[in-house]
């Protein structure tokens, strides 16, 4: 438990950077196919005999990378992202199906066990997020005004290719760092739903990203307490919780509407 407690501050931080940035841009359609296309990688690293995270980070970034070249915006590009979805679901099934794992270890992938993590486990999480997020602070600024403002971001077609690439790794970076530790499902609900809700409290950057880094360190810490009273799922309660978290949001954002 105390290993998950400190994987929950680094999941916490990773999730209130990019996140921001995922809705910013407009792009939680393709963070939940990334999601699933770091369960079929990580399948295929354990038919492959190899790292299940090696796996997830071959899948995630050659995805990630492919999506970016293409030169198209990733918010026009619903159906080929539906397909791709569906596909590297059905890939991650059968690499499952021909390796000598149990069925169960699915599970494992899909949902995560955050409560199971070890210290290497904990280690290799933290000095890969380190790394992301130094990533992150060096391309912060081009980032935001990529993110932020479109428009003029577009005056710069070359730019504006490269920061959108190096955006798709950086996520594809994220899910694979976290997936491990808490699911390839539930990371999704974590990269989206918590800067969904943090968007209507606040409106500058820097306090979205407080507030976001907030919302998912409460969601996973109060998870992982209420899991340990109860001994049902954490991803039940951490899901449940962030699902609260964005209706308080939509509340108060129209109690504001109706007021003005």
């Amino acid at each position: 438990m105390r290993y998950a407690f400190i994987a929950g501050i680094f999941i916490a931080l990773i999730c209130a950077f990019m996140g921001v940035f995922v809705v910013a841009r407009q792009t939680s359609f393709f963070t939940h196919t990334l999601s699933e296309i770091g369960f079929s990688g990580a399948s295929f690293g354990v038919f492959a005999g190899i790292s299940p995270l090696l796996g997830m980070l071959l899948f995630t970034c050659t995805s990630g990378l492919l999506i970016g070249l293409s030169g198209e915006k990733v918010g026009r590009r619903e159906a080929s992202i539906s397909v791709f979805s569906g596909l590297f679901l059905g890939l991650g099934i059968l690499f499952l199906s021909l390796s000598e794992k149990q069925s169960n270890y699915a599970t494992s992938i899909l949902f995560g066990s955050i409560v199971g993590i070890d210290k290497a486990n904990l280690m290799t999480l933290v000095l890969l997020s380190i790394v992301l997020l130094v990533i992150v602070a060096l391309l912060f600024r081009p980032l935001a005004f990529n993110s932020f403002d479109a428009q003029g971001a577009e005056y710069n077609q070359r730019f504006n290719q490269l920061i959108s690439i190096t955006f798709l790794i950086l996520l594809a970076l994220t899910i694979s760092i976290t997936a491990q530790i808490v699911g390839s499902l539930l990371i999704f609900v974590l990269l989206t739903i918590p800067a969904q809700a943090a968007k209507y409290f606040v409106h500058s950057l820097n306090k979205m990203i407080s507030l976001t880094f907030i919302f998912v360190l409460v969601g996973v810490w109060l998870g992982l307490y209420l899991s340990f009273l109860t001994d049902w799922p954490v991803s039940f309660f951490i899901t449940v919780i962030e699902a609260l978290l964005y209706g308080s949001a939509i509340s108060k954002q129209k109690i504001t509407t109706a007021h003005n």
